[in-house]
């Protein structure tokens, strides 16, 4: 996989880039396991706005994408690596010995014809299987991890992201996120072998707005070129500063760096080190 630098014919051109998509097979996507996604515009069950700024955008069809791979001790062969308009990362199909095909996230160097395989016992050692945590090699780097047994994976599923494994201790083990921070998850928890594929992912440039569009993303008026009913930092004859002693958001709560995580969320006991925080140049 790489990336292609257009020559700067034009304004939309001049700071874009793509992806060469050396690594796709070029088959079609499995239509049964492809389904109509609804737009939502940032709308939650109810109908009301809960991400603003969100609409329009091309018309996309969701790929059934299997994070639990619960067909445990069946191999399955790699038909194709795909592209998947919902996320960064790359997806492949596989087709089970007893001939169900299902759609799992593509692990980085696995190639068509290679073989995986999922259980709850331990087995090979090899990029792309799935097994608990507490039969994972220690500082092995890993991918789609469950958080509760069962579940499904929920951490590290984004294009070139992963895990790496620290210790087992008692009924844990102690992850180190991307983030630099460092959890407790149980260790009877899956996760796959391997770092998630299409690593450039982050060094993809848009160059225009035009693509934002299309990817469901509408323009962000600032606060400040609001009224003031719409906005506290609305109001004055053109831009004004805000006027206040640190920025807030359209209801009036602080914004811009406050920290929102609830300090008595359930799962902040299963945090042992926090995530180091960024410095500002």
């Amino acid at each position: 996989m790489g990336i292609r630098i257009y020559k700067p014919t034009s304004n939309g051109r001049r700071r874009a880039s793509v992806f060469t998509f050396g690594e796709l097979t070029g088959k079609s996507p499995h239509k049964k396991l492809m389904v109509i996604k609804k737009s939502i515009a940032g709308r939650n069950f109810t109908g009301k706005i809960t991400i603003n700024h969100r609409g329009g955008g091309v018309k996309r069809y969701y790929r059934l994408v299997d994070f639990k791979q619960d067909k445990f001790d069946i191999p399955a062969k790699v038909m194709s690596v795909e592209y998947d308009p919902n996320r960064t990362a790359r997806i492949i199909l596989l087709n089970y010995a007893d001939g169900e095909k299902r759609y799992i996230l593509a692990p980085l160097d696995v190639k068509i014809g290679d073989t995986i395989i999922s259980s709850k016992n331990k087995i090979e050692i090899k990029t792309g299987n799935r097994m608990p945590l507490e039969y994972i090699p220690l500082g092995m780097l890993i991918h789609n991890v469950e958080m509760v047994p069962g579940k499904g994976g929920e951490l590290a599923r984004s294009a070139g992201s992963a895990v790496k494994l620290m210790a087992i201790e008692g009924g844990y083990a102690h992850l180190k996120m991307p983030s630099t921070e460092i959890r407790m998850v149980p260790k009877d928890c899956m996760a796959t072998i391997g770092q998630v594929s299409n690593i450039e992912a982050m060094n993809r440039r848009l160059g225009k707005a035009g693509l934002m569009r299309k990817l469901g993303f509408k323009p962000t008026v600032l606060g400040k070129s609001k009224n003031p009913v719409d906005h506290p930092h609305g109001g004055g004859e053109g831009h004004q500063p805000i006027g206040l002693k640190h920025p807030k958001t359209p209801w009036g709560k602080p914004a811009l760096g406050v920290k929102t995580r609830d300090k008595k969320l359930y799962s902040a006991k299963f945090i042992i080190e926090r995530r180091k925080k960024k410095s500002r140049i």
